[in-house]
């Protein structure tokens, strides 16, 4: 049988990647499955398919770790579409923390945000089954669902409060970049609300709208955004730093990497960027690289601190895939930013993050660009 077959060459490859002691180690599992076939009572009631996702999910959670994941593959259909910046849901970045359910951010225009869903909220339930032992793909399975459908989360917020949240789910189109020109004060504010295959470009797009010869600076609006891809964070951050790394990594499958600049075209002018909460992953990356390499400043709250890189090691014949953690990133000058996050230069009470007027955090960036006013910022 075709999946008879498949369970055979996942056996296979964990024993390849052990050797001789690899063989002994997990002869049991072949062992395991034949005995199940010929002893089991409702053998017939189970599928080689169930066998080999039950496999395949029992080694991924022994790993403890919340961001290694194994997709069937609806789900990994499902994620893929995510990383477009559409699904459908309610709008808001999750992890696993301590082991609760964290937010993240919430998406600025979504369900999540309307509701008051805030950084560091802990998820304690979700349709009144709670979340204890729950691993992130399910919490997000959960969560998820078709356009119009309810779901109510049992929150507590950073505060301690408690309060249950019935949100409607809709279909999230996330827009990557969004800008404006701040006439009066002549800075640039570009908000990217995450880092997928196209927000180098529309960055770059955005920048190079703006009257450069007549800016003042530029701030670059981080704040609630979750992450997402590696590559677009270099591309992005590349904008803003002339030469030398952006960030660097280390992982047991490919060592030790560097991801140097692309090149600066733009003017060094006085740069702020907004920080909180929810500044996380590739968003820590474009931001530590400004910080190191000394072409601006944080302005906000310290970040989220996650630090780990993600990759699809290993799709399925059946269009299941595995996603594993594979290393961590560093800071060019080397700090760690896992479980740490990273300090803002100009530290800011908690405040609105709209990005208005009255947004503390992009007064106390204006104010500091008053003060640079069309300086140029030179590296170190």
């Amino acid at each position: 049988m075709l999946r008879r077959a498949l369970l055979g060459l996942i056996l296979i490859g964990v024993v390849a990647v052990g050797g001789s002691q690899g063989d002994a180690l997990f002869s049991p599992l072949s062992q395991i499955y034949q005995i199940i076939h010929s002893h089991y009572y409702r053998a017939a009631d189970v599928t080689d398919t169930q066998l080999l996702y039950g496999a395949i999910q029992g080694m991924i959670d022994a790993l403890g770790d919340p961001y290694s994941t194994f997709f069937p593959p609806e789900e990994y259909t499902r994620w893929q579409d995510s990383l477009s910046g559409e699904y459908s849901g309610v709008g808001m970045e999750i992890t696993i923390r301590d082991g609760r359910v964290t937010v993240v951010s919430p998406l600025p225009g979504t369900p999540a945000e309307a509701a008051g869903i805030l950084p560091g909220d802990w998820i304690q339930a979700v349709d009144g089954e709670s979340t204890e032992g729950w691993t992130l793909e399910q919490a997000s399975m959960r969560i998820r669902g078709p356009e119009g459908t309810t779901v109510t989360l049992t929150v507590q917020h950073p505060d301690g409060t408690v309060e249950e949240i019935t949100l409607v789910r809709q279909r999230i189109h996330v827009e990557a970049v969004r800008s404006r020109y701040l006439a009066e004060e002549r800075v640039g504010y570009v908000r990217i609300l995450r880092f997928d295959f196209e927000t180098a470009a529309l960055l770059g797009k955005a920048l190079y709208a703006f009257p450069l010869q007549e800016l003042s600076g530029l701030v670059i609006d981080l704040r609630n955004n979750p992450g997402g891809i590696l590559s677009a964070a270099v591309e992005a951050a590349s904008f803003f730093v002339d030469q030398g790394a952006v960030v660097r990594t280390r992982g047991p499958s490919f060592g030790e990497r560097s991801y140097p600049s692309r090149g600066n075209a733009l003017p060094n002018l006085p740069l702020a960027v907004l920080v909180n909460e929810g500044t996380a992953s590739a968003s820590e990356i474009m931001a530590g690289a400004i910080q190191d390499h000394g072409m601006g400043v944080l302005v906000g709250r310290k970040t989220f601190g996650k630090g780990l890189i993600q990759e699809i090691v290993m799709r399925l014949p059946d269009g299941g895939a595995i996603k594993l953690t594979t290393g961590e990133y560093f800071t060019p000058s080397g700090r760690p930013v896992q479980d740490v996050g990273l300090t803002p230069d100009i530290p800011v009470e908690k405040g609105p993050a709209t990005g208005d007027g009255d947004d503390p955090d992009l007064g106390a960036a204006l104010a500091w660009i008053r003060e640079r006013a069309a300086q140029p910022v030179s590296t170190h």
